[in-house]
């Protein structure tokens, strides 16, 4: 038996045989031309080609990933369309007198290159998407159809590392689980894997070996665990397992229409964060309260241009109508550190995530700001929806969010336009807006904690990069100590508080968010049913008397 530990990108268990996935990568030579304009001609109507996969891969990923899985295929296409890629074709072509297949491979590889010897973290993981343009465009040059990985059965997957591309391609039918031997957990393959729902593995560091093909292997996702040909009694174990898992699914199934309520009494709000209108049926088949993060920004992430009020408008109207008198928590625009807009024309920085985003670009180019406000403030005729604001770090900033606000709708009201009276919040996730949360309580009408944004700002870890994930401890008594103290001065100013990062899905910490006295966990749609679970079983009154004094400042 042969066991390789990576990082787990989705839990699950899986247990068939393998099929081990190799690119066949030929080296292309500098063929020459005696017509570089046909050559160039050749060029652009592969382009035009691999836009049109580039869609078609796209709305494949909208409907069983939603925005953010199909966010990728905009980068693609967005990349291919930079005139960069295209001029340096075209260099490649005329200079050297060398047919496309080159010097799309040239240039795929100078790009490639380029972005992998960044500092950024995420610009890094680029380079990968550079190859998956250039080998899509060389694949059409040569005159082959678009490549996926076909199976008889359903398998476990092994590869030296999977493009988006591939990844979305993957039928998940006949795909038990993908396990590689590289890529990170911060990857968009990785992204999509986990929004797919398929179990996975990256970072193995496992040799692909051809002889493994047809073997069995079992993952452990949970475990970040691979085992190839596993004795008998590793099998019987797993087996059990995965059987377990199973059962669990079904019996989570009968919590349906349940209420979140401990057995002490105490209630909890358990929403659903979202990307899109995709993501809608998902919150609801697994009986979301309401939706707790709407992440707008993928309204214009989706777009080479920005969103016109009206577009926004019928989107924000239609989530609302759709989710009926639950509530329904719109964040305002939040591009910026890992989620570039190029159209925005944002200058280039040298650390994003400190940088100019989220607010701070809306309070700077207030016009941007005031056409989103408007779509919100009328579609909050239609539903339950509040407002919230990103990234905010002093009473200065809501001062200026309020008052731009009366100026939105002044301008309704002289334009005859209806609106609503939607709620106005804030997310709490930089430690300015923890620390000075009594201040921040006064001036809104809920908070909304980011723990993602909050551990990496409190932690000094930039949670894009993989090598100091090991630093990144979102269990910190740091963390959680000033969650504590957020949630108190929220409940002292009389405004309701939730958690909608990624630590509100952790069930090991469930106990702790109830006895701090959270108010509303906002998940992914999956992650409700399993919370709803882990709040039915608990005695929050028992917790409390045996809960560690670390976490408490008060104490």
């Amino acid at each position: 038996m042969q066991v390789y530990h990576g990082k787990s990108v989705f839990g699950g268990i899986a247990i068939g045989r393998i099929l081990v996935y190799g690119r066949e990568e030929k080296p292309v030579k500098p063929e020459k031309t005696k017509d570089a304009k046909a050559e160039m001609l050749r060029y652009r109507k592969a382009a035009q080609t691999a836009l049109k996969q580039l869609d078609g891969l796209y709305q494949k990923a909208l409907q069983e990933a939603g925005e953010d899985g199909a966010a990728i295929f905009e980068i693609h296409r967005m990349m291919l369309e930079d005139n960069a890629y295209g001029e340096s074709v075209e260099n490649i072509i005329y200079g050297q007198q060398v047919k496309a297949e080159y010097a799309v491979a040239r240039t795929g590889e100078h790009f490639a290159r380029m972005f992998a010897d960044m500092e950024d973290a995420y610009m890094r993981e680029r380079a990968a998407d550079v190859k998956d343009i250039s080998e899509r465009l060389l694949a059409i040059l040569g005159g082959e159809g678009e490549k996926g990985i076909r199976t008889k059965e359903p398998v476990i997957l092994l590869a030296e590392d999977l493009s988006p591309s591939e990844t979305v391609r993957l039928d998940k039918e006949m795909i038990l689980s993908f396990v590689t031997a590289r890529g990170s957990l911060n990857s968009h393959t990785a992204i999509l894997a986990r929004t797919m729902g398929i179990p996975a593995l990256v970072d193995t560091g496992l040799p692909l070996d051809g002889k493994l093909d047809g073997m069995l292997g079992i993952v452990d996702g949970l475990a970040g665990v691979i085992y190839i040909d596993p004795d008998e009694e590793t099998l019987t174990g797993m087996g059990k397992a995965l059987e377990q898992e199973k059962e669990k699914a079904k019996l989570l199934q009968t919590l349906k229409g349940r209420e979140n309520v401990t057995l002490d009494g105490q209630s909890i709000l358990l929403y659903a964060n979202i990307g899109n209108i995709g993501d809608l049926a998902a919150a609801l088949q697994n009986d979301a309260g309401g939706i707790g993060l709407l992440r707008s920004e993928f309204i214009y992430l989706e777009r080479d241009r920005f969103p016109t009020e009206e577009e926004q408008f019928r989107i924000y109207r239609t989530v609302a109508e759709t989710m009926g008198k639950k509530p329904v928590i719109i964040r305002t625009l939040d591009i910026g550190a890992d989620k570039q807009c190029d159209y925005f024309g944002m200058e280039k920085e040298g650390n994003p995530a400190l940088g100019c985003r989220a607010i701070r670009i809306c309070l700077t180019r207030p016009d941007i700001f005031r056409t989103q406000l408007r779509a919100l403030f009328r579609a909050s005729v239609y539903g339950e929806i509040s407002i919230m604001y990103p990234m905010i770090t002093s009473v200065k900033e809501i001062c200026r969010i309020r008052k731009i606000v009366e100026e939105v709708k002044e301008e309704l009201n002289a334009r005859g336009v209806a609106y609503g009276n939607p709620g106005q919040g804030i997310m709490i996730e930089t430690p300015a807006a923890a620390l000075i949360s009594d201040l921040l309580a006064r001036e809104v009408d809920f908070f909304s904690i980011g723990t993602n944004d909050l551990t990496q700002y409190l932690l000094a870890a930039d949670r894009q990069n993989r090598a100091v994930d090991e630093f990144y401890d979102s269990h910190h008594p740091a963390v959680l100590r000033l969650i504590q103290m957020v949630v108190e001065n929220a409940h002292q100013a009389g405004i309701r508080v939730g958690i909608c990062g990624e630590l509100g899905a952790d069930p090991g910490l469930t106990r702790e968010f109830l006895a701090m006295g959270v108010d509303e966990l906002s998940v992914s749609p999956g992650s409700i049913l399993p919370l709803r679970k882990a709040i039915l079983e608990t005695n929050v009154s028992e917790y409390r008397k045996t809960r560690s004094r670390l976490l408490s400042p008060l104490q």
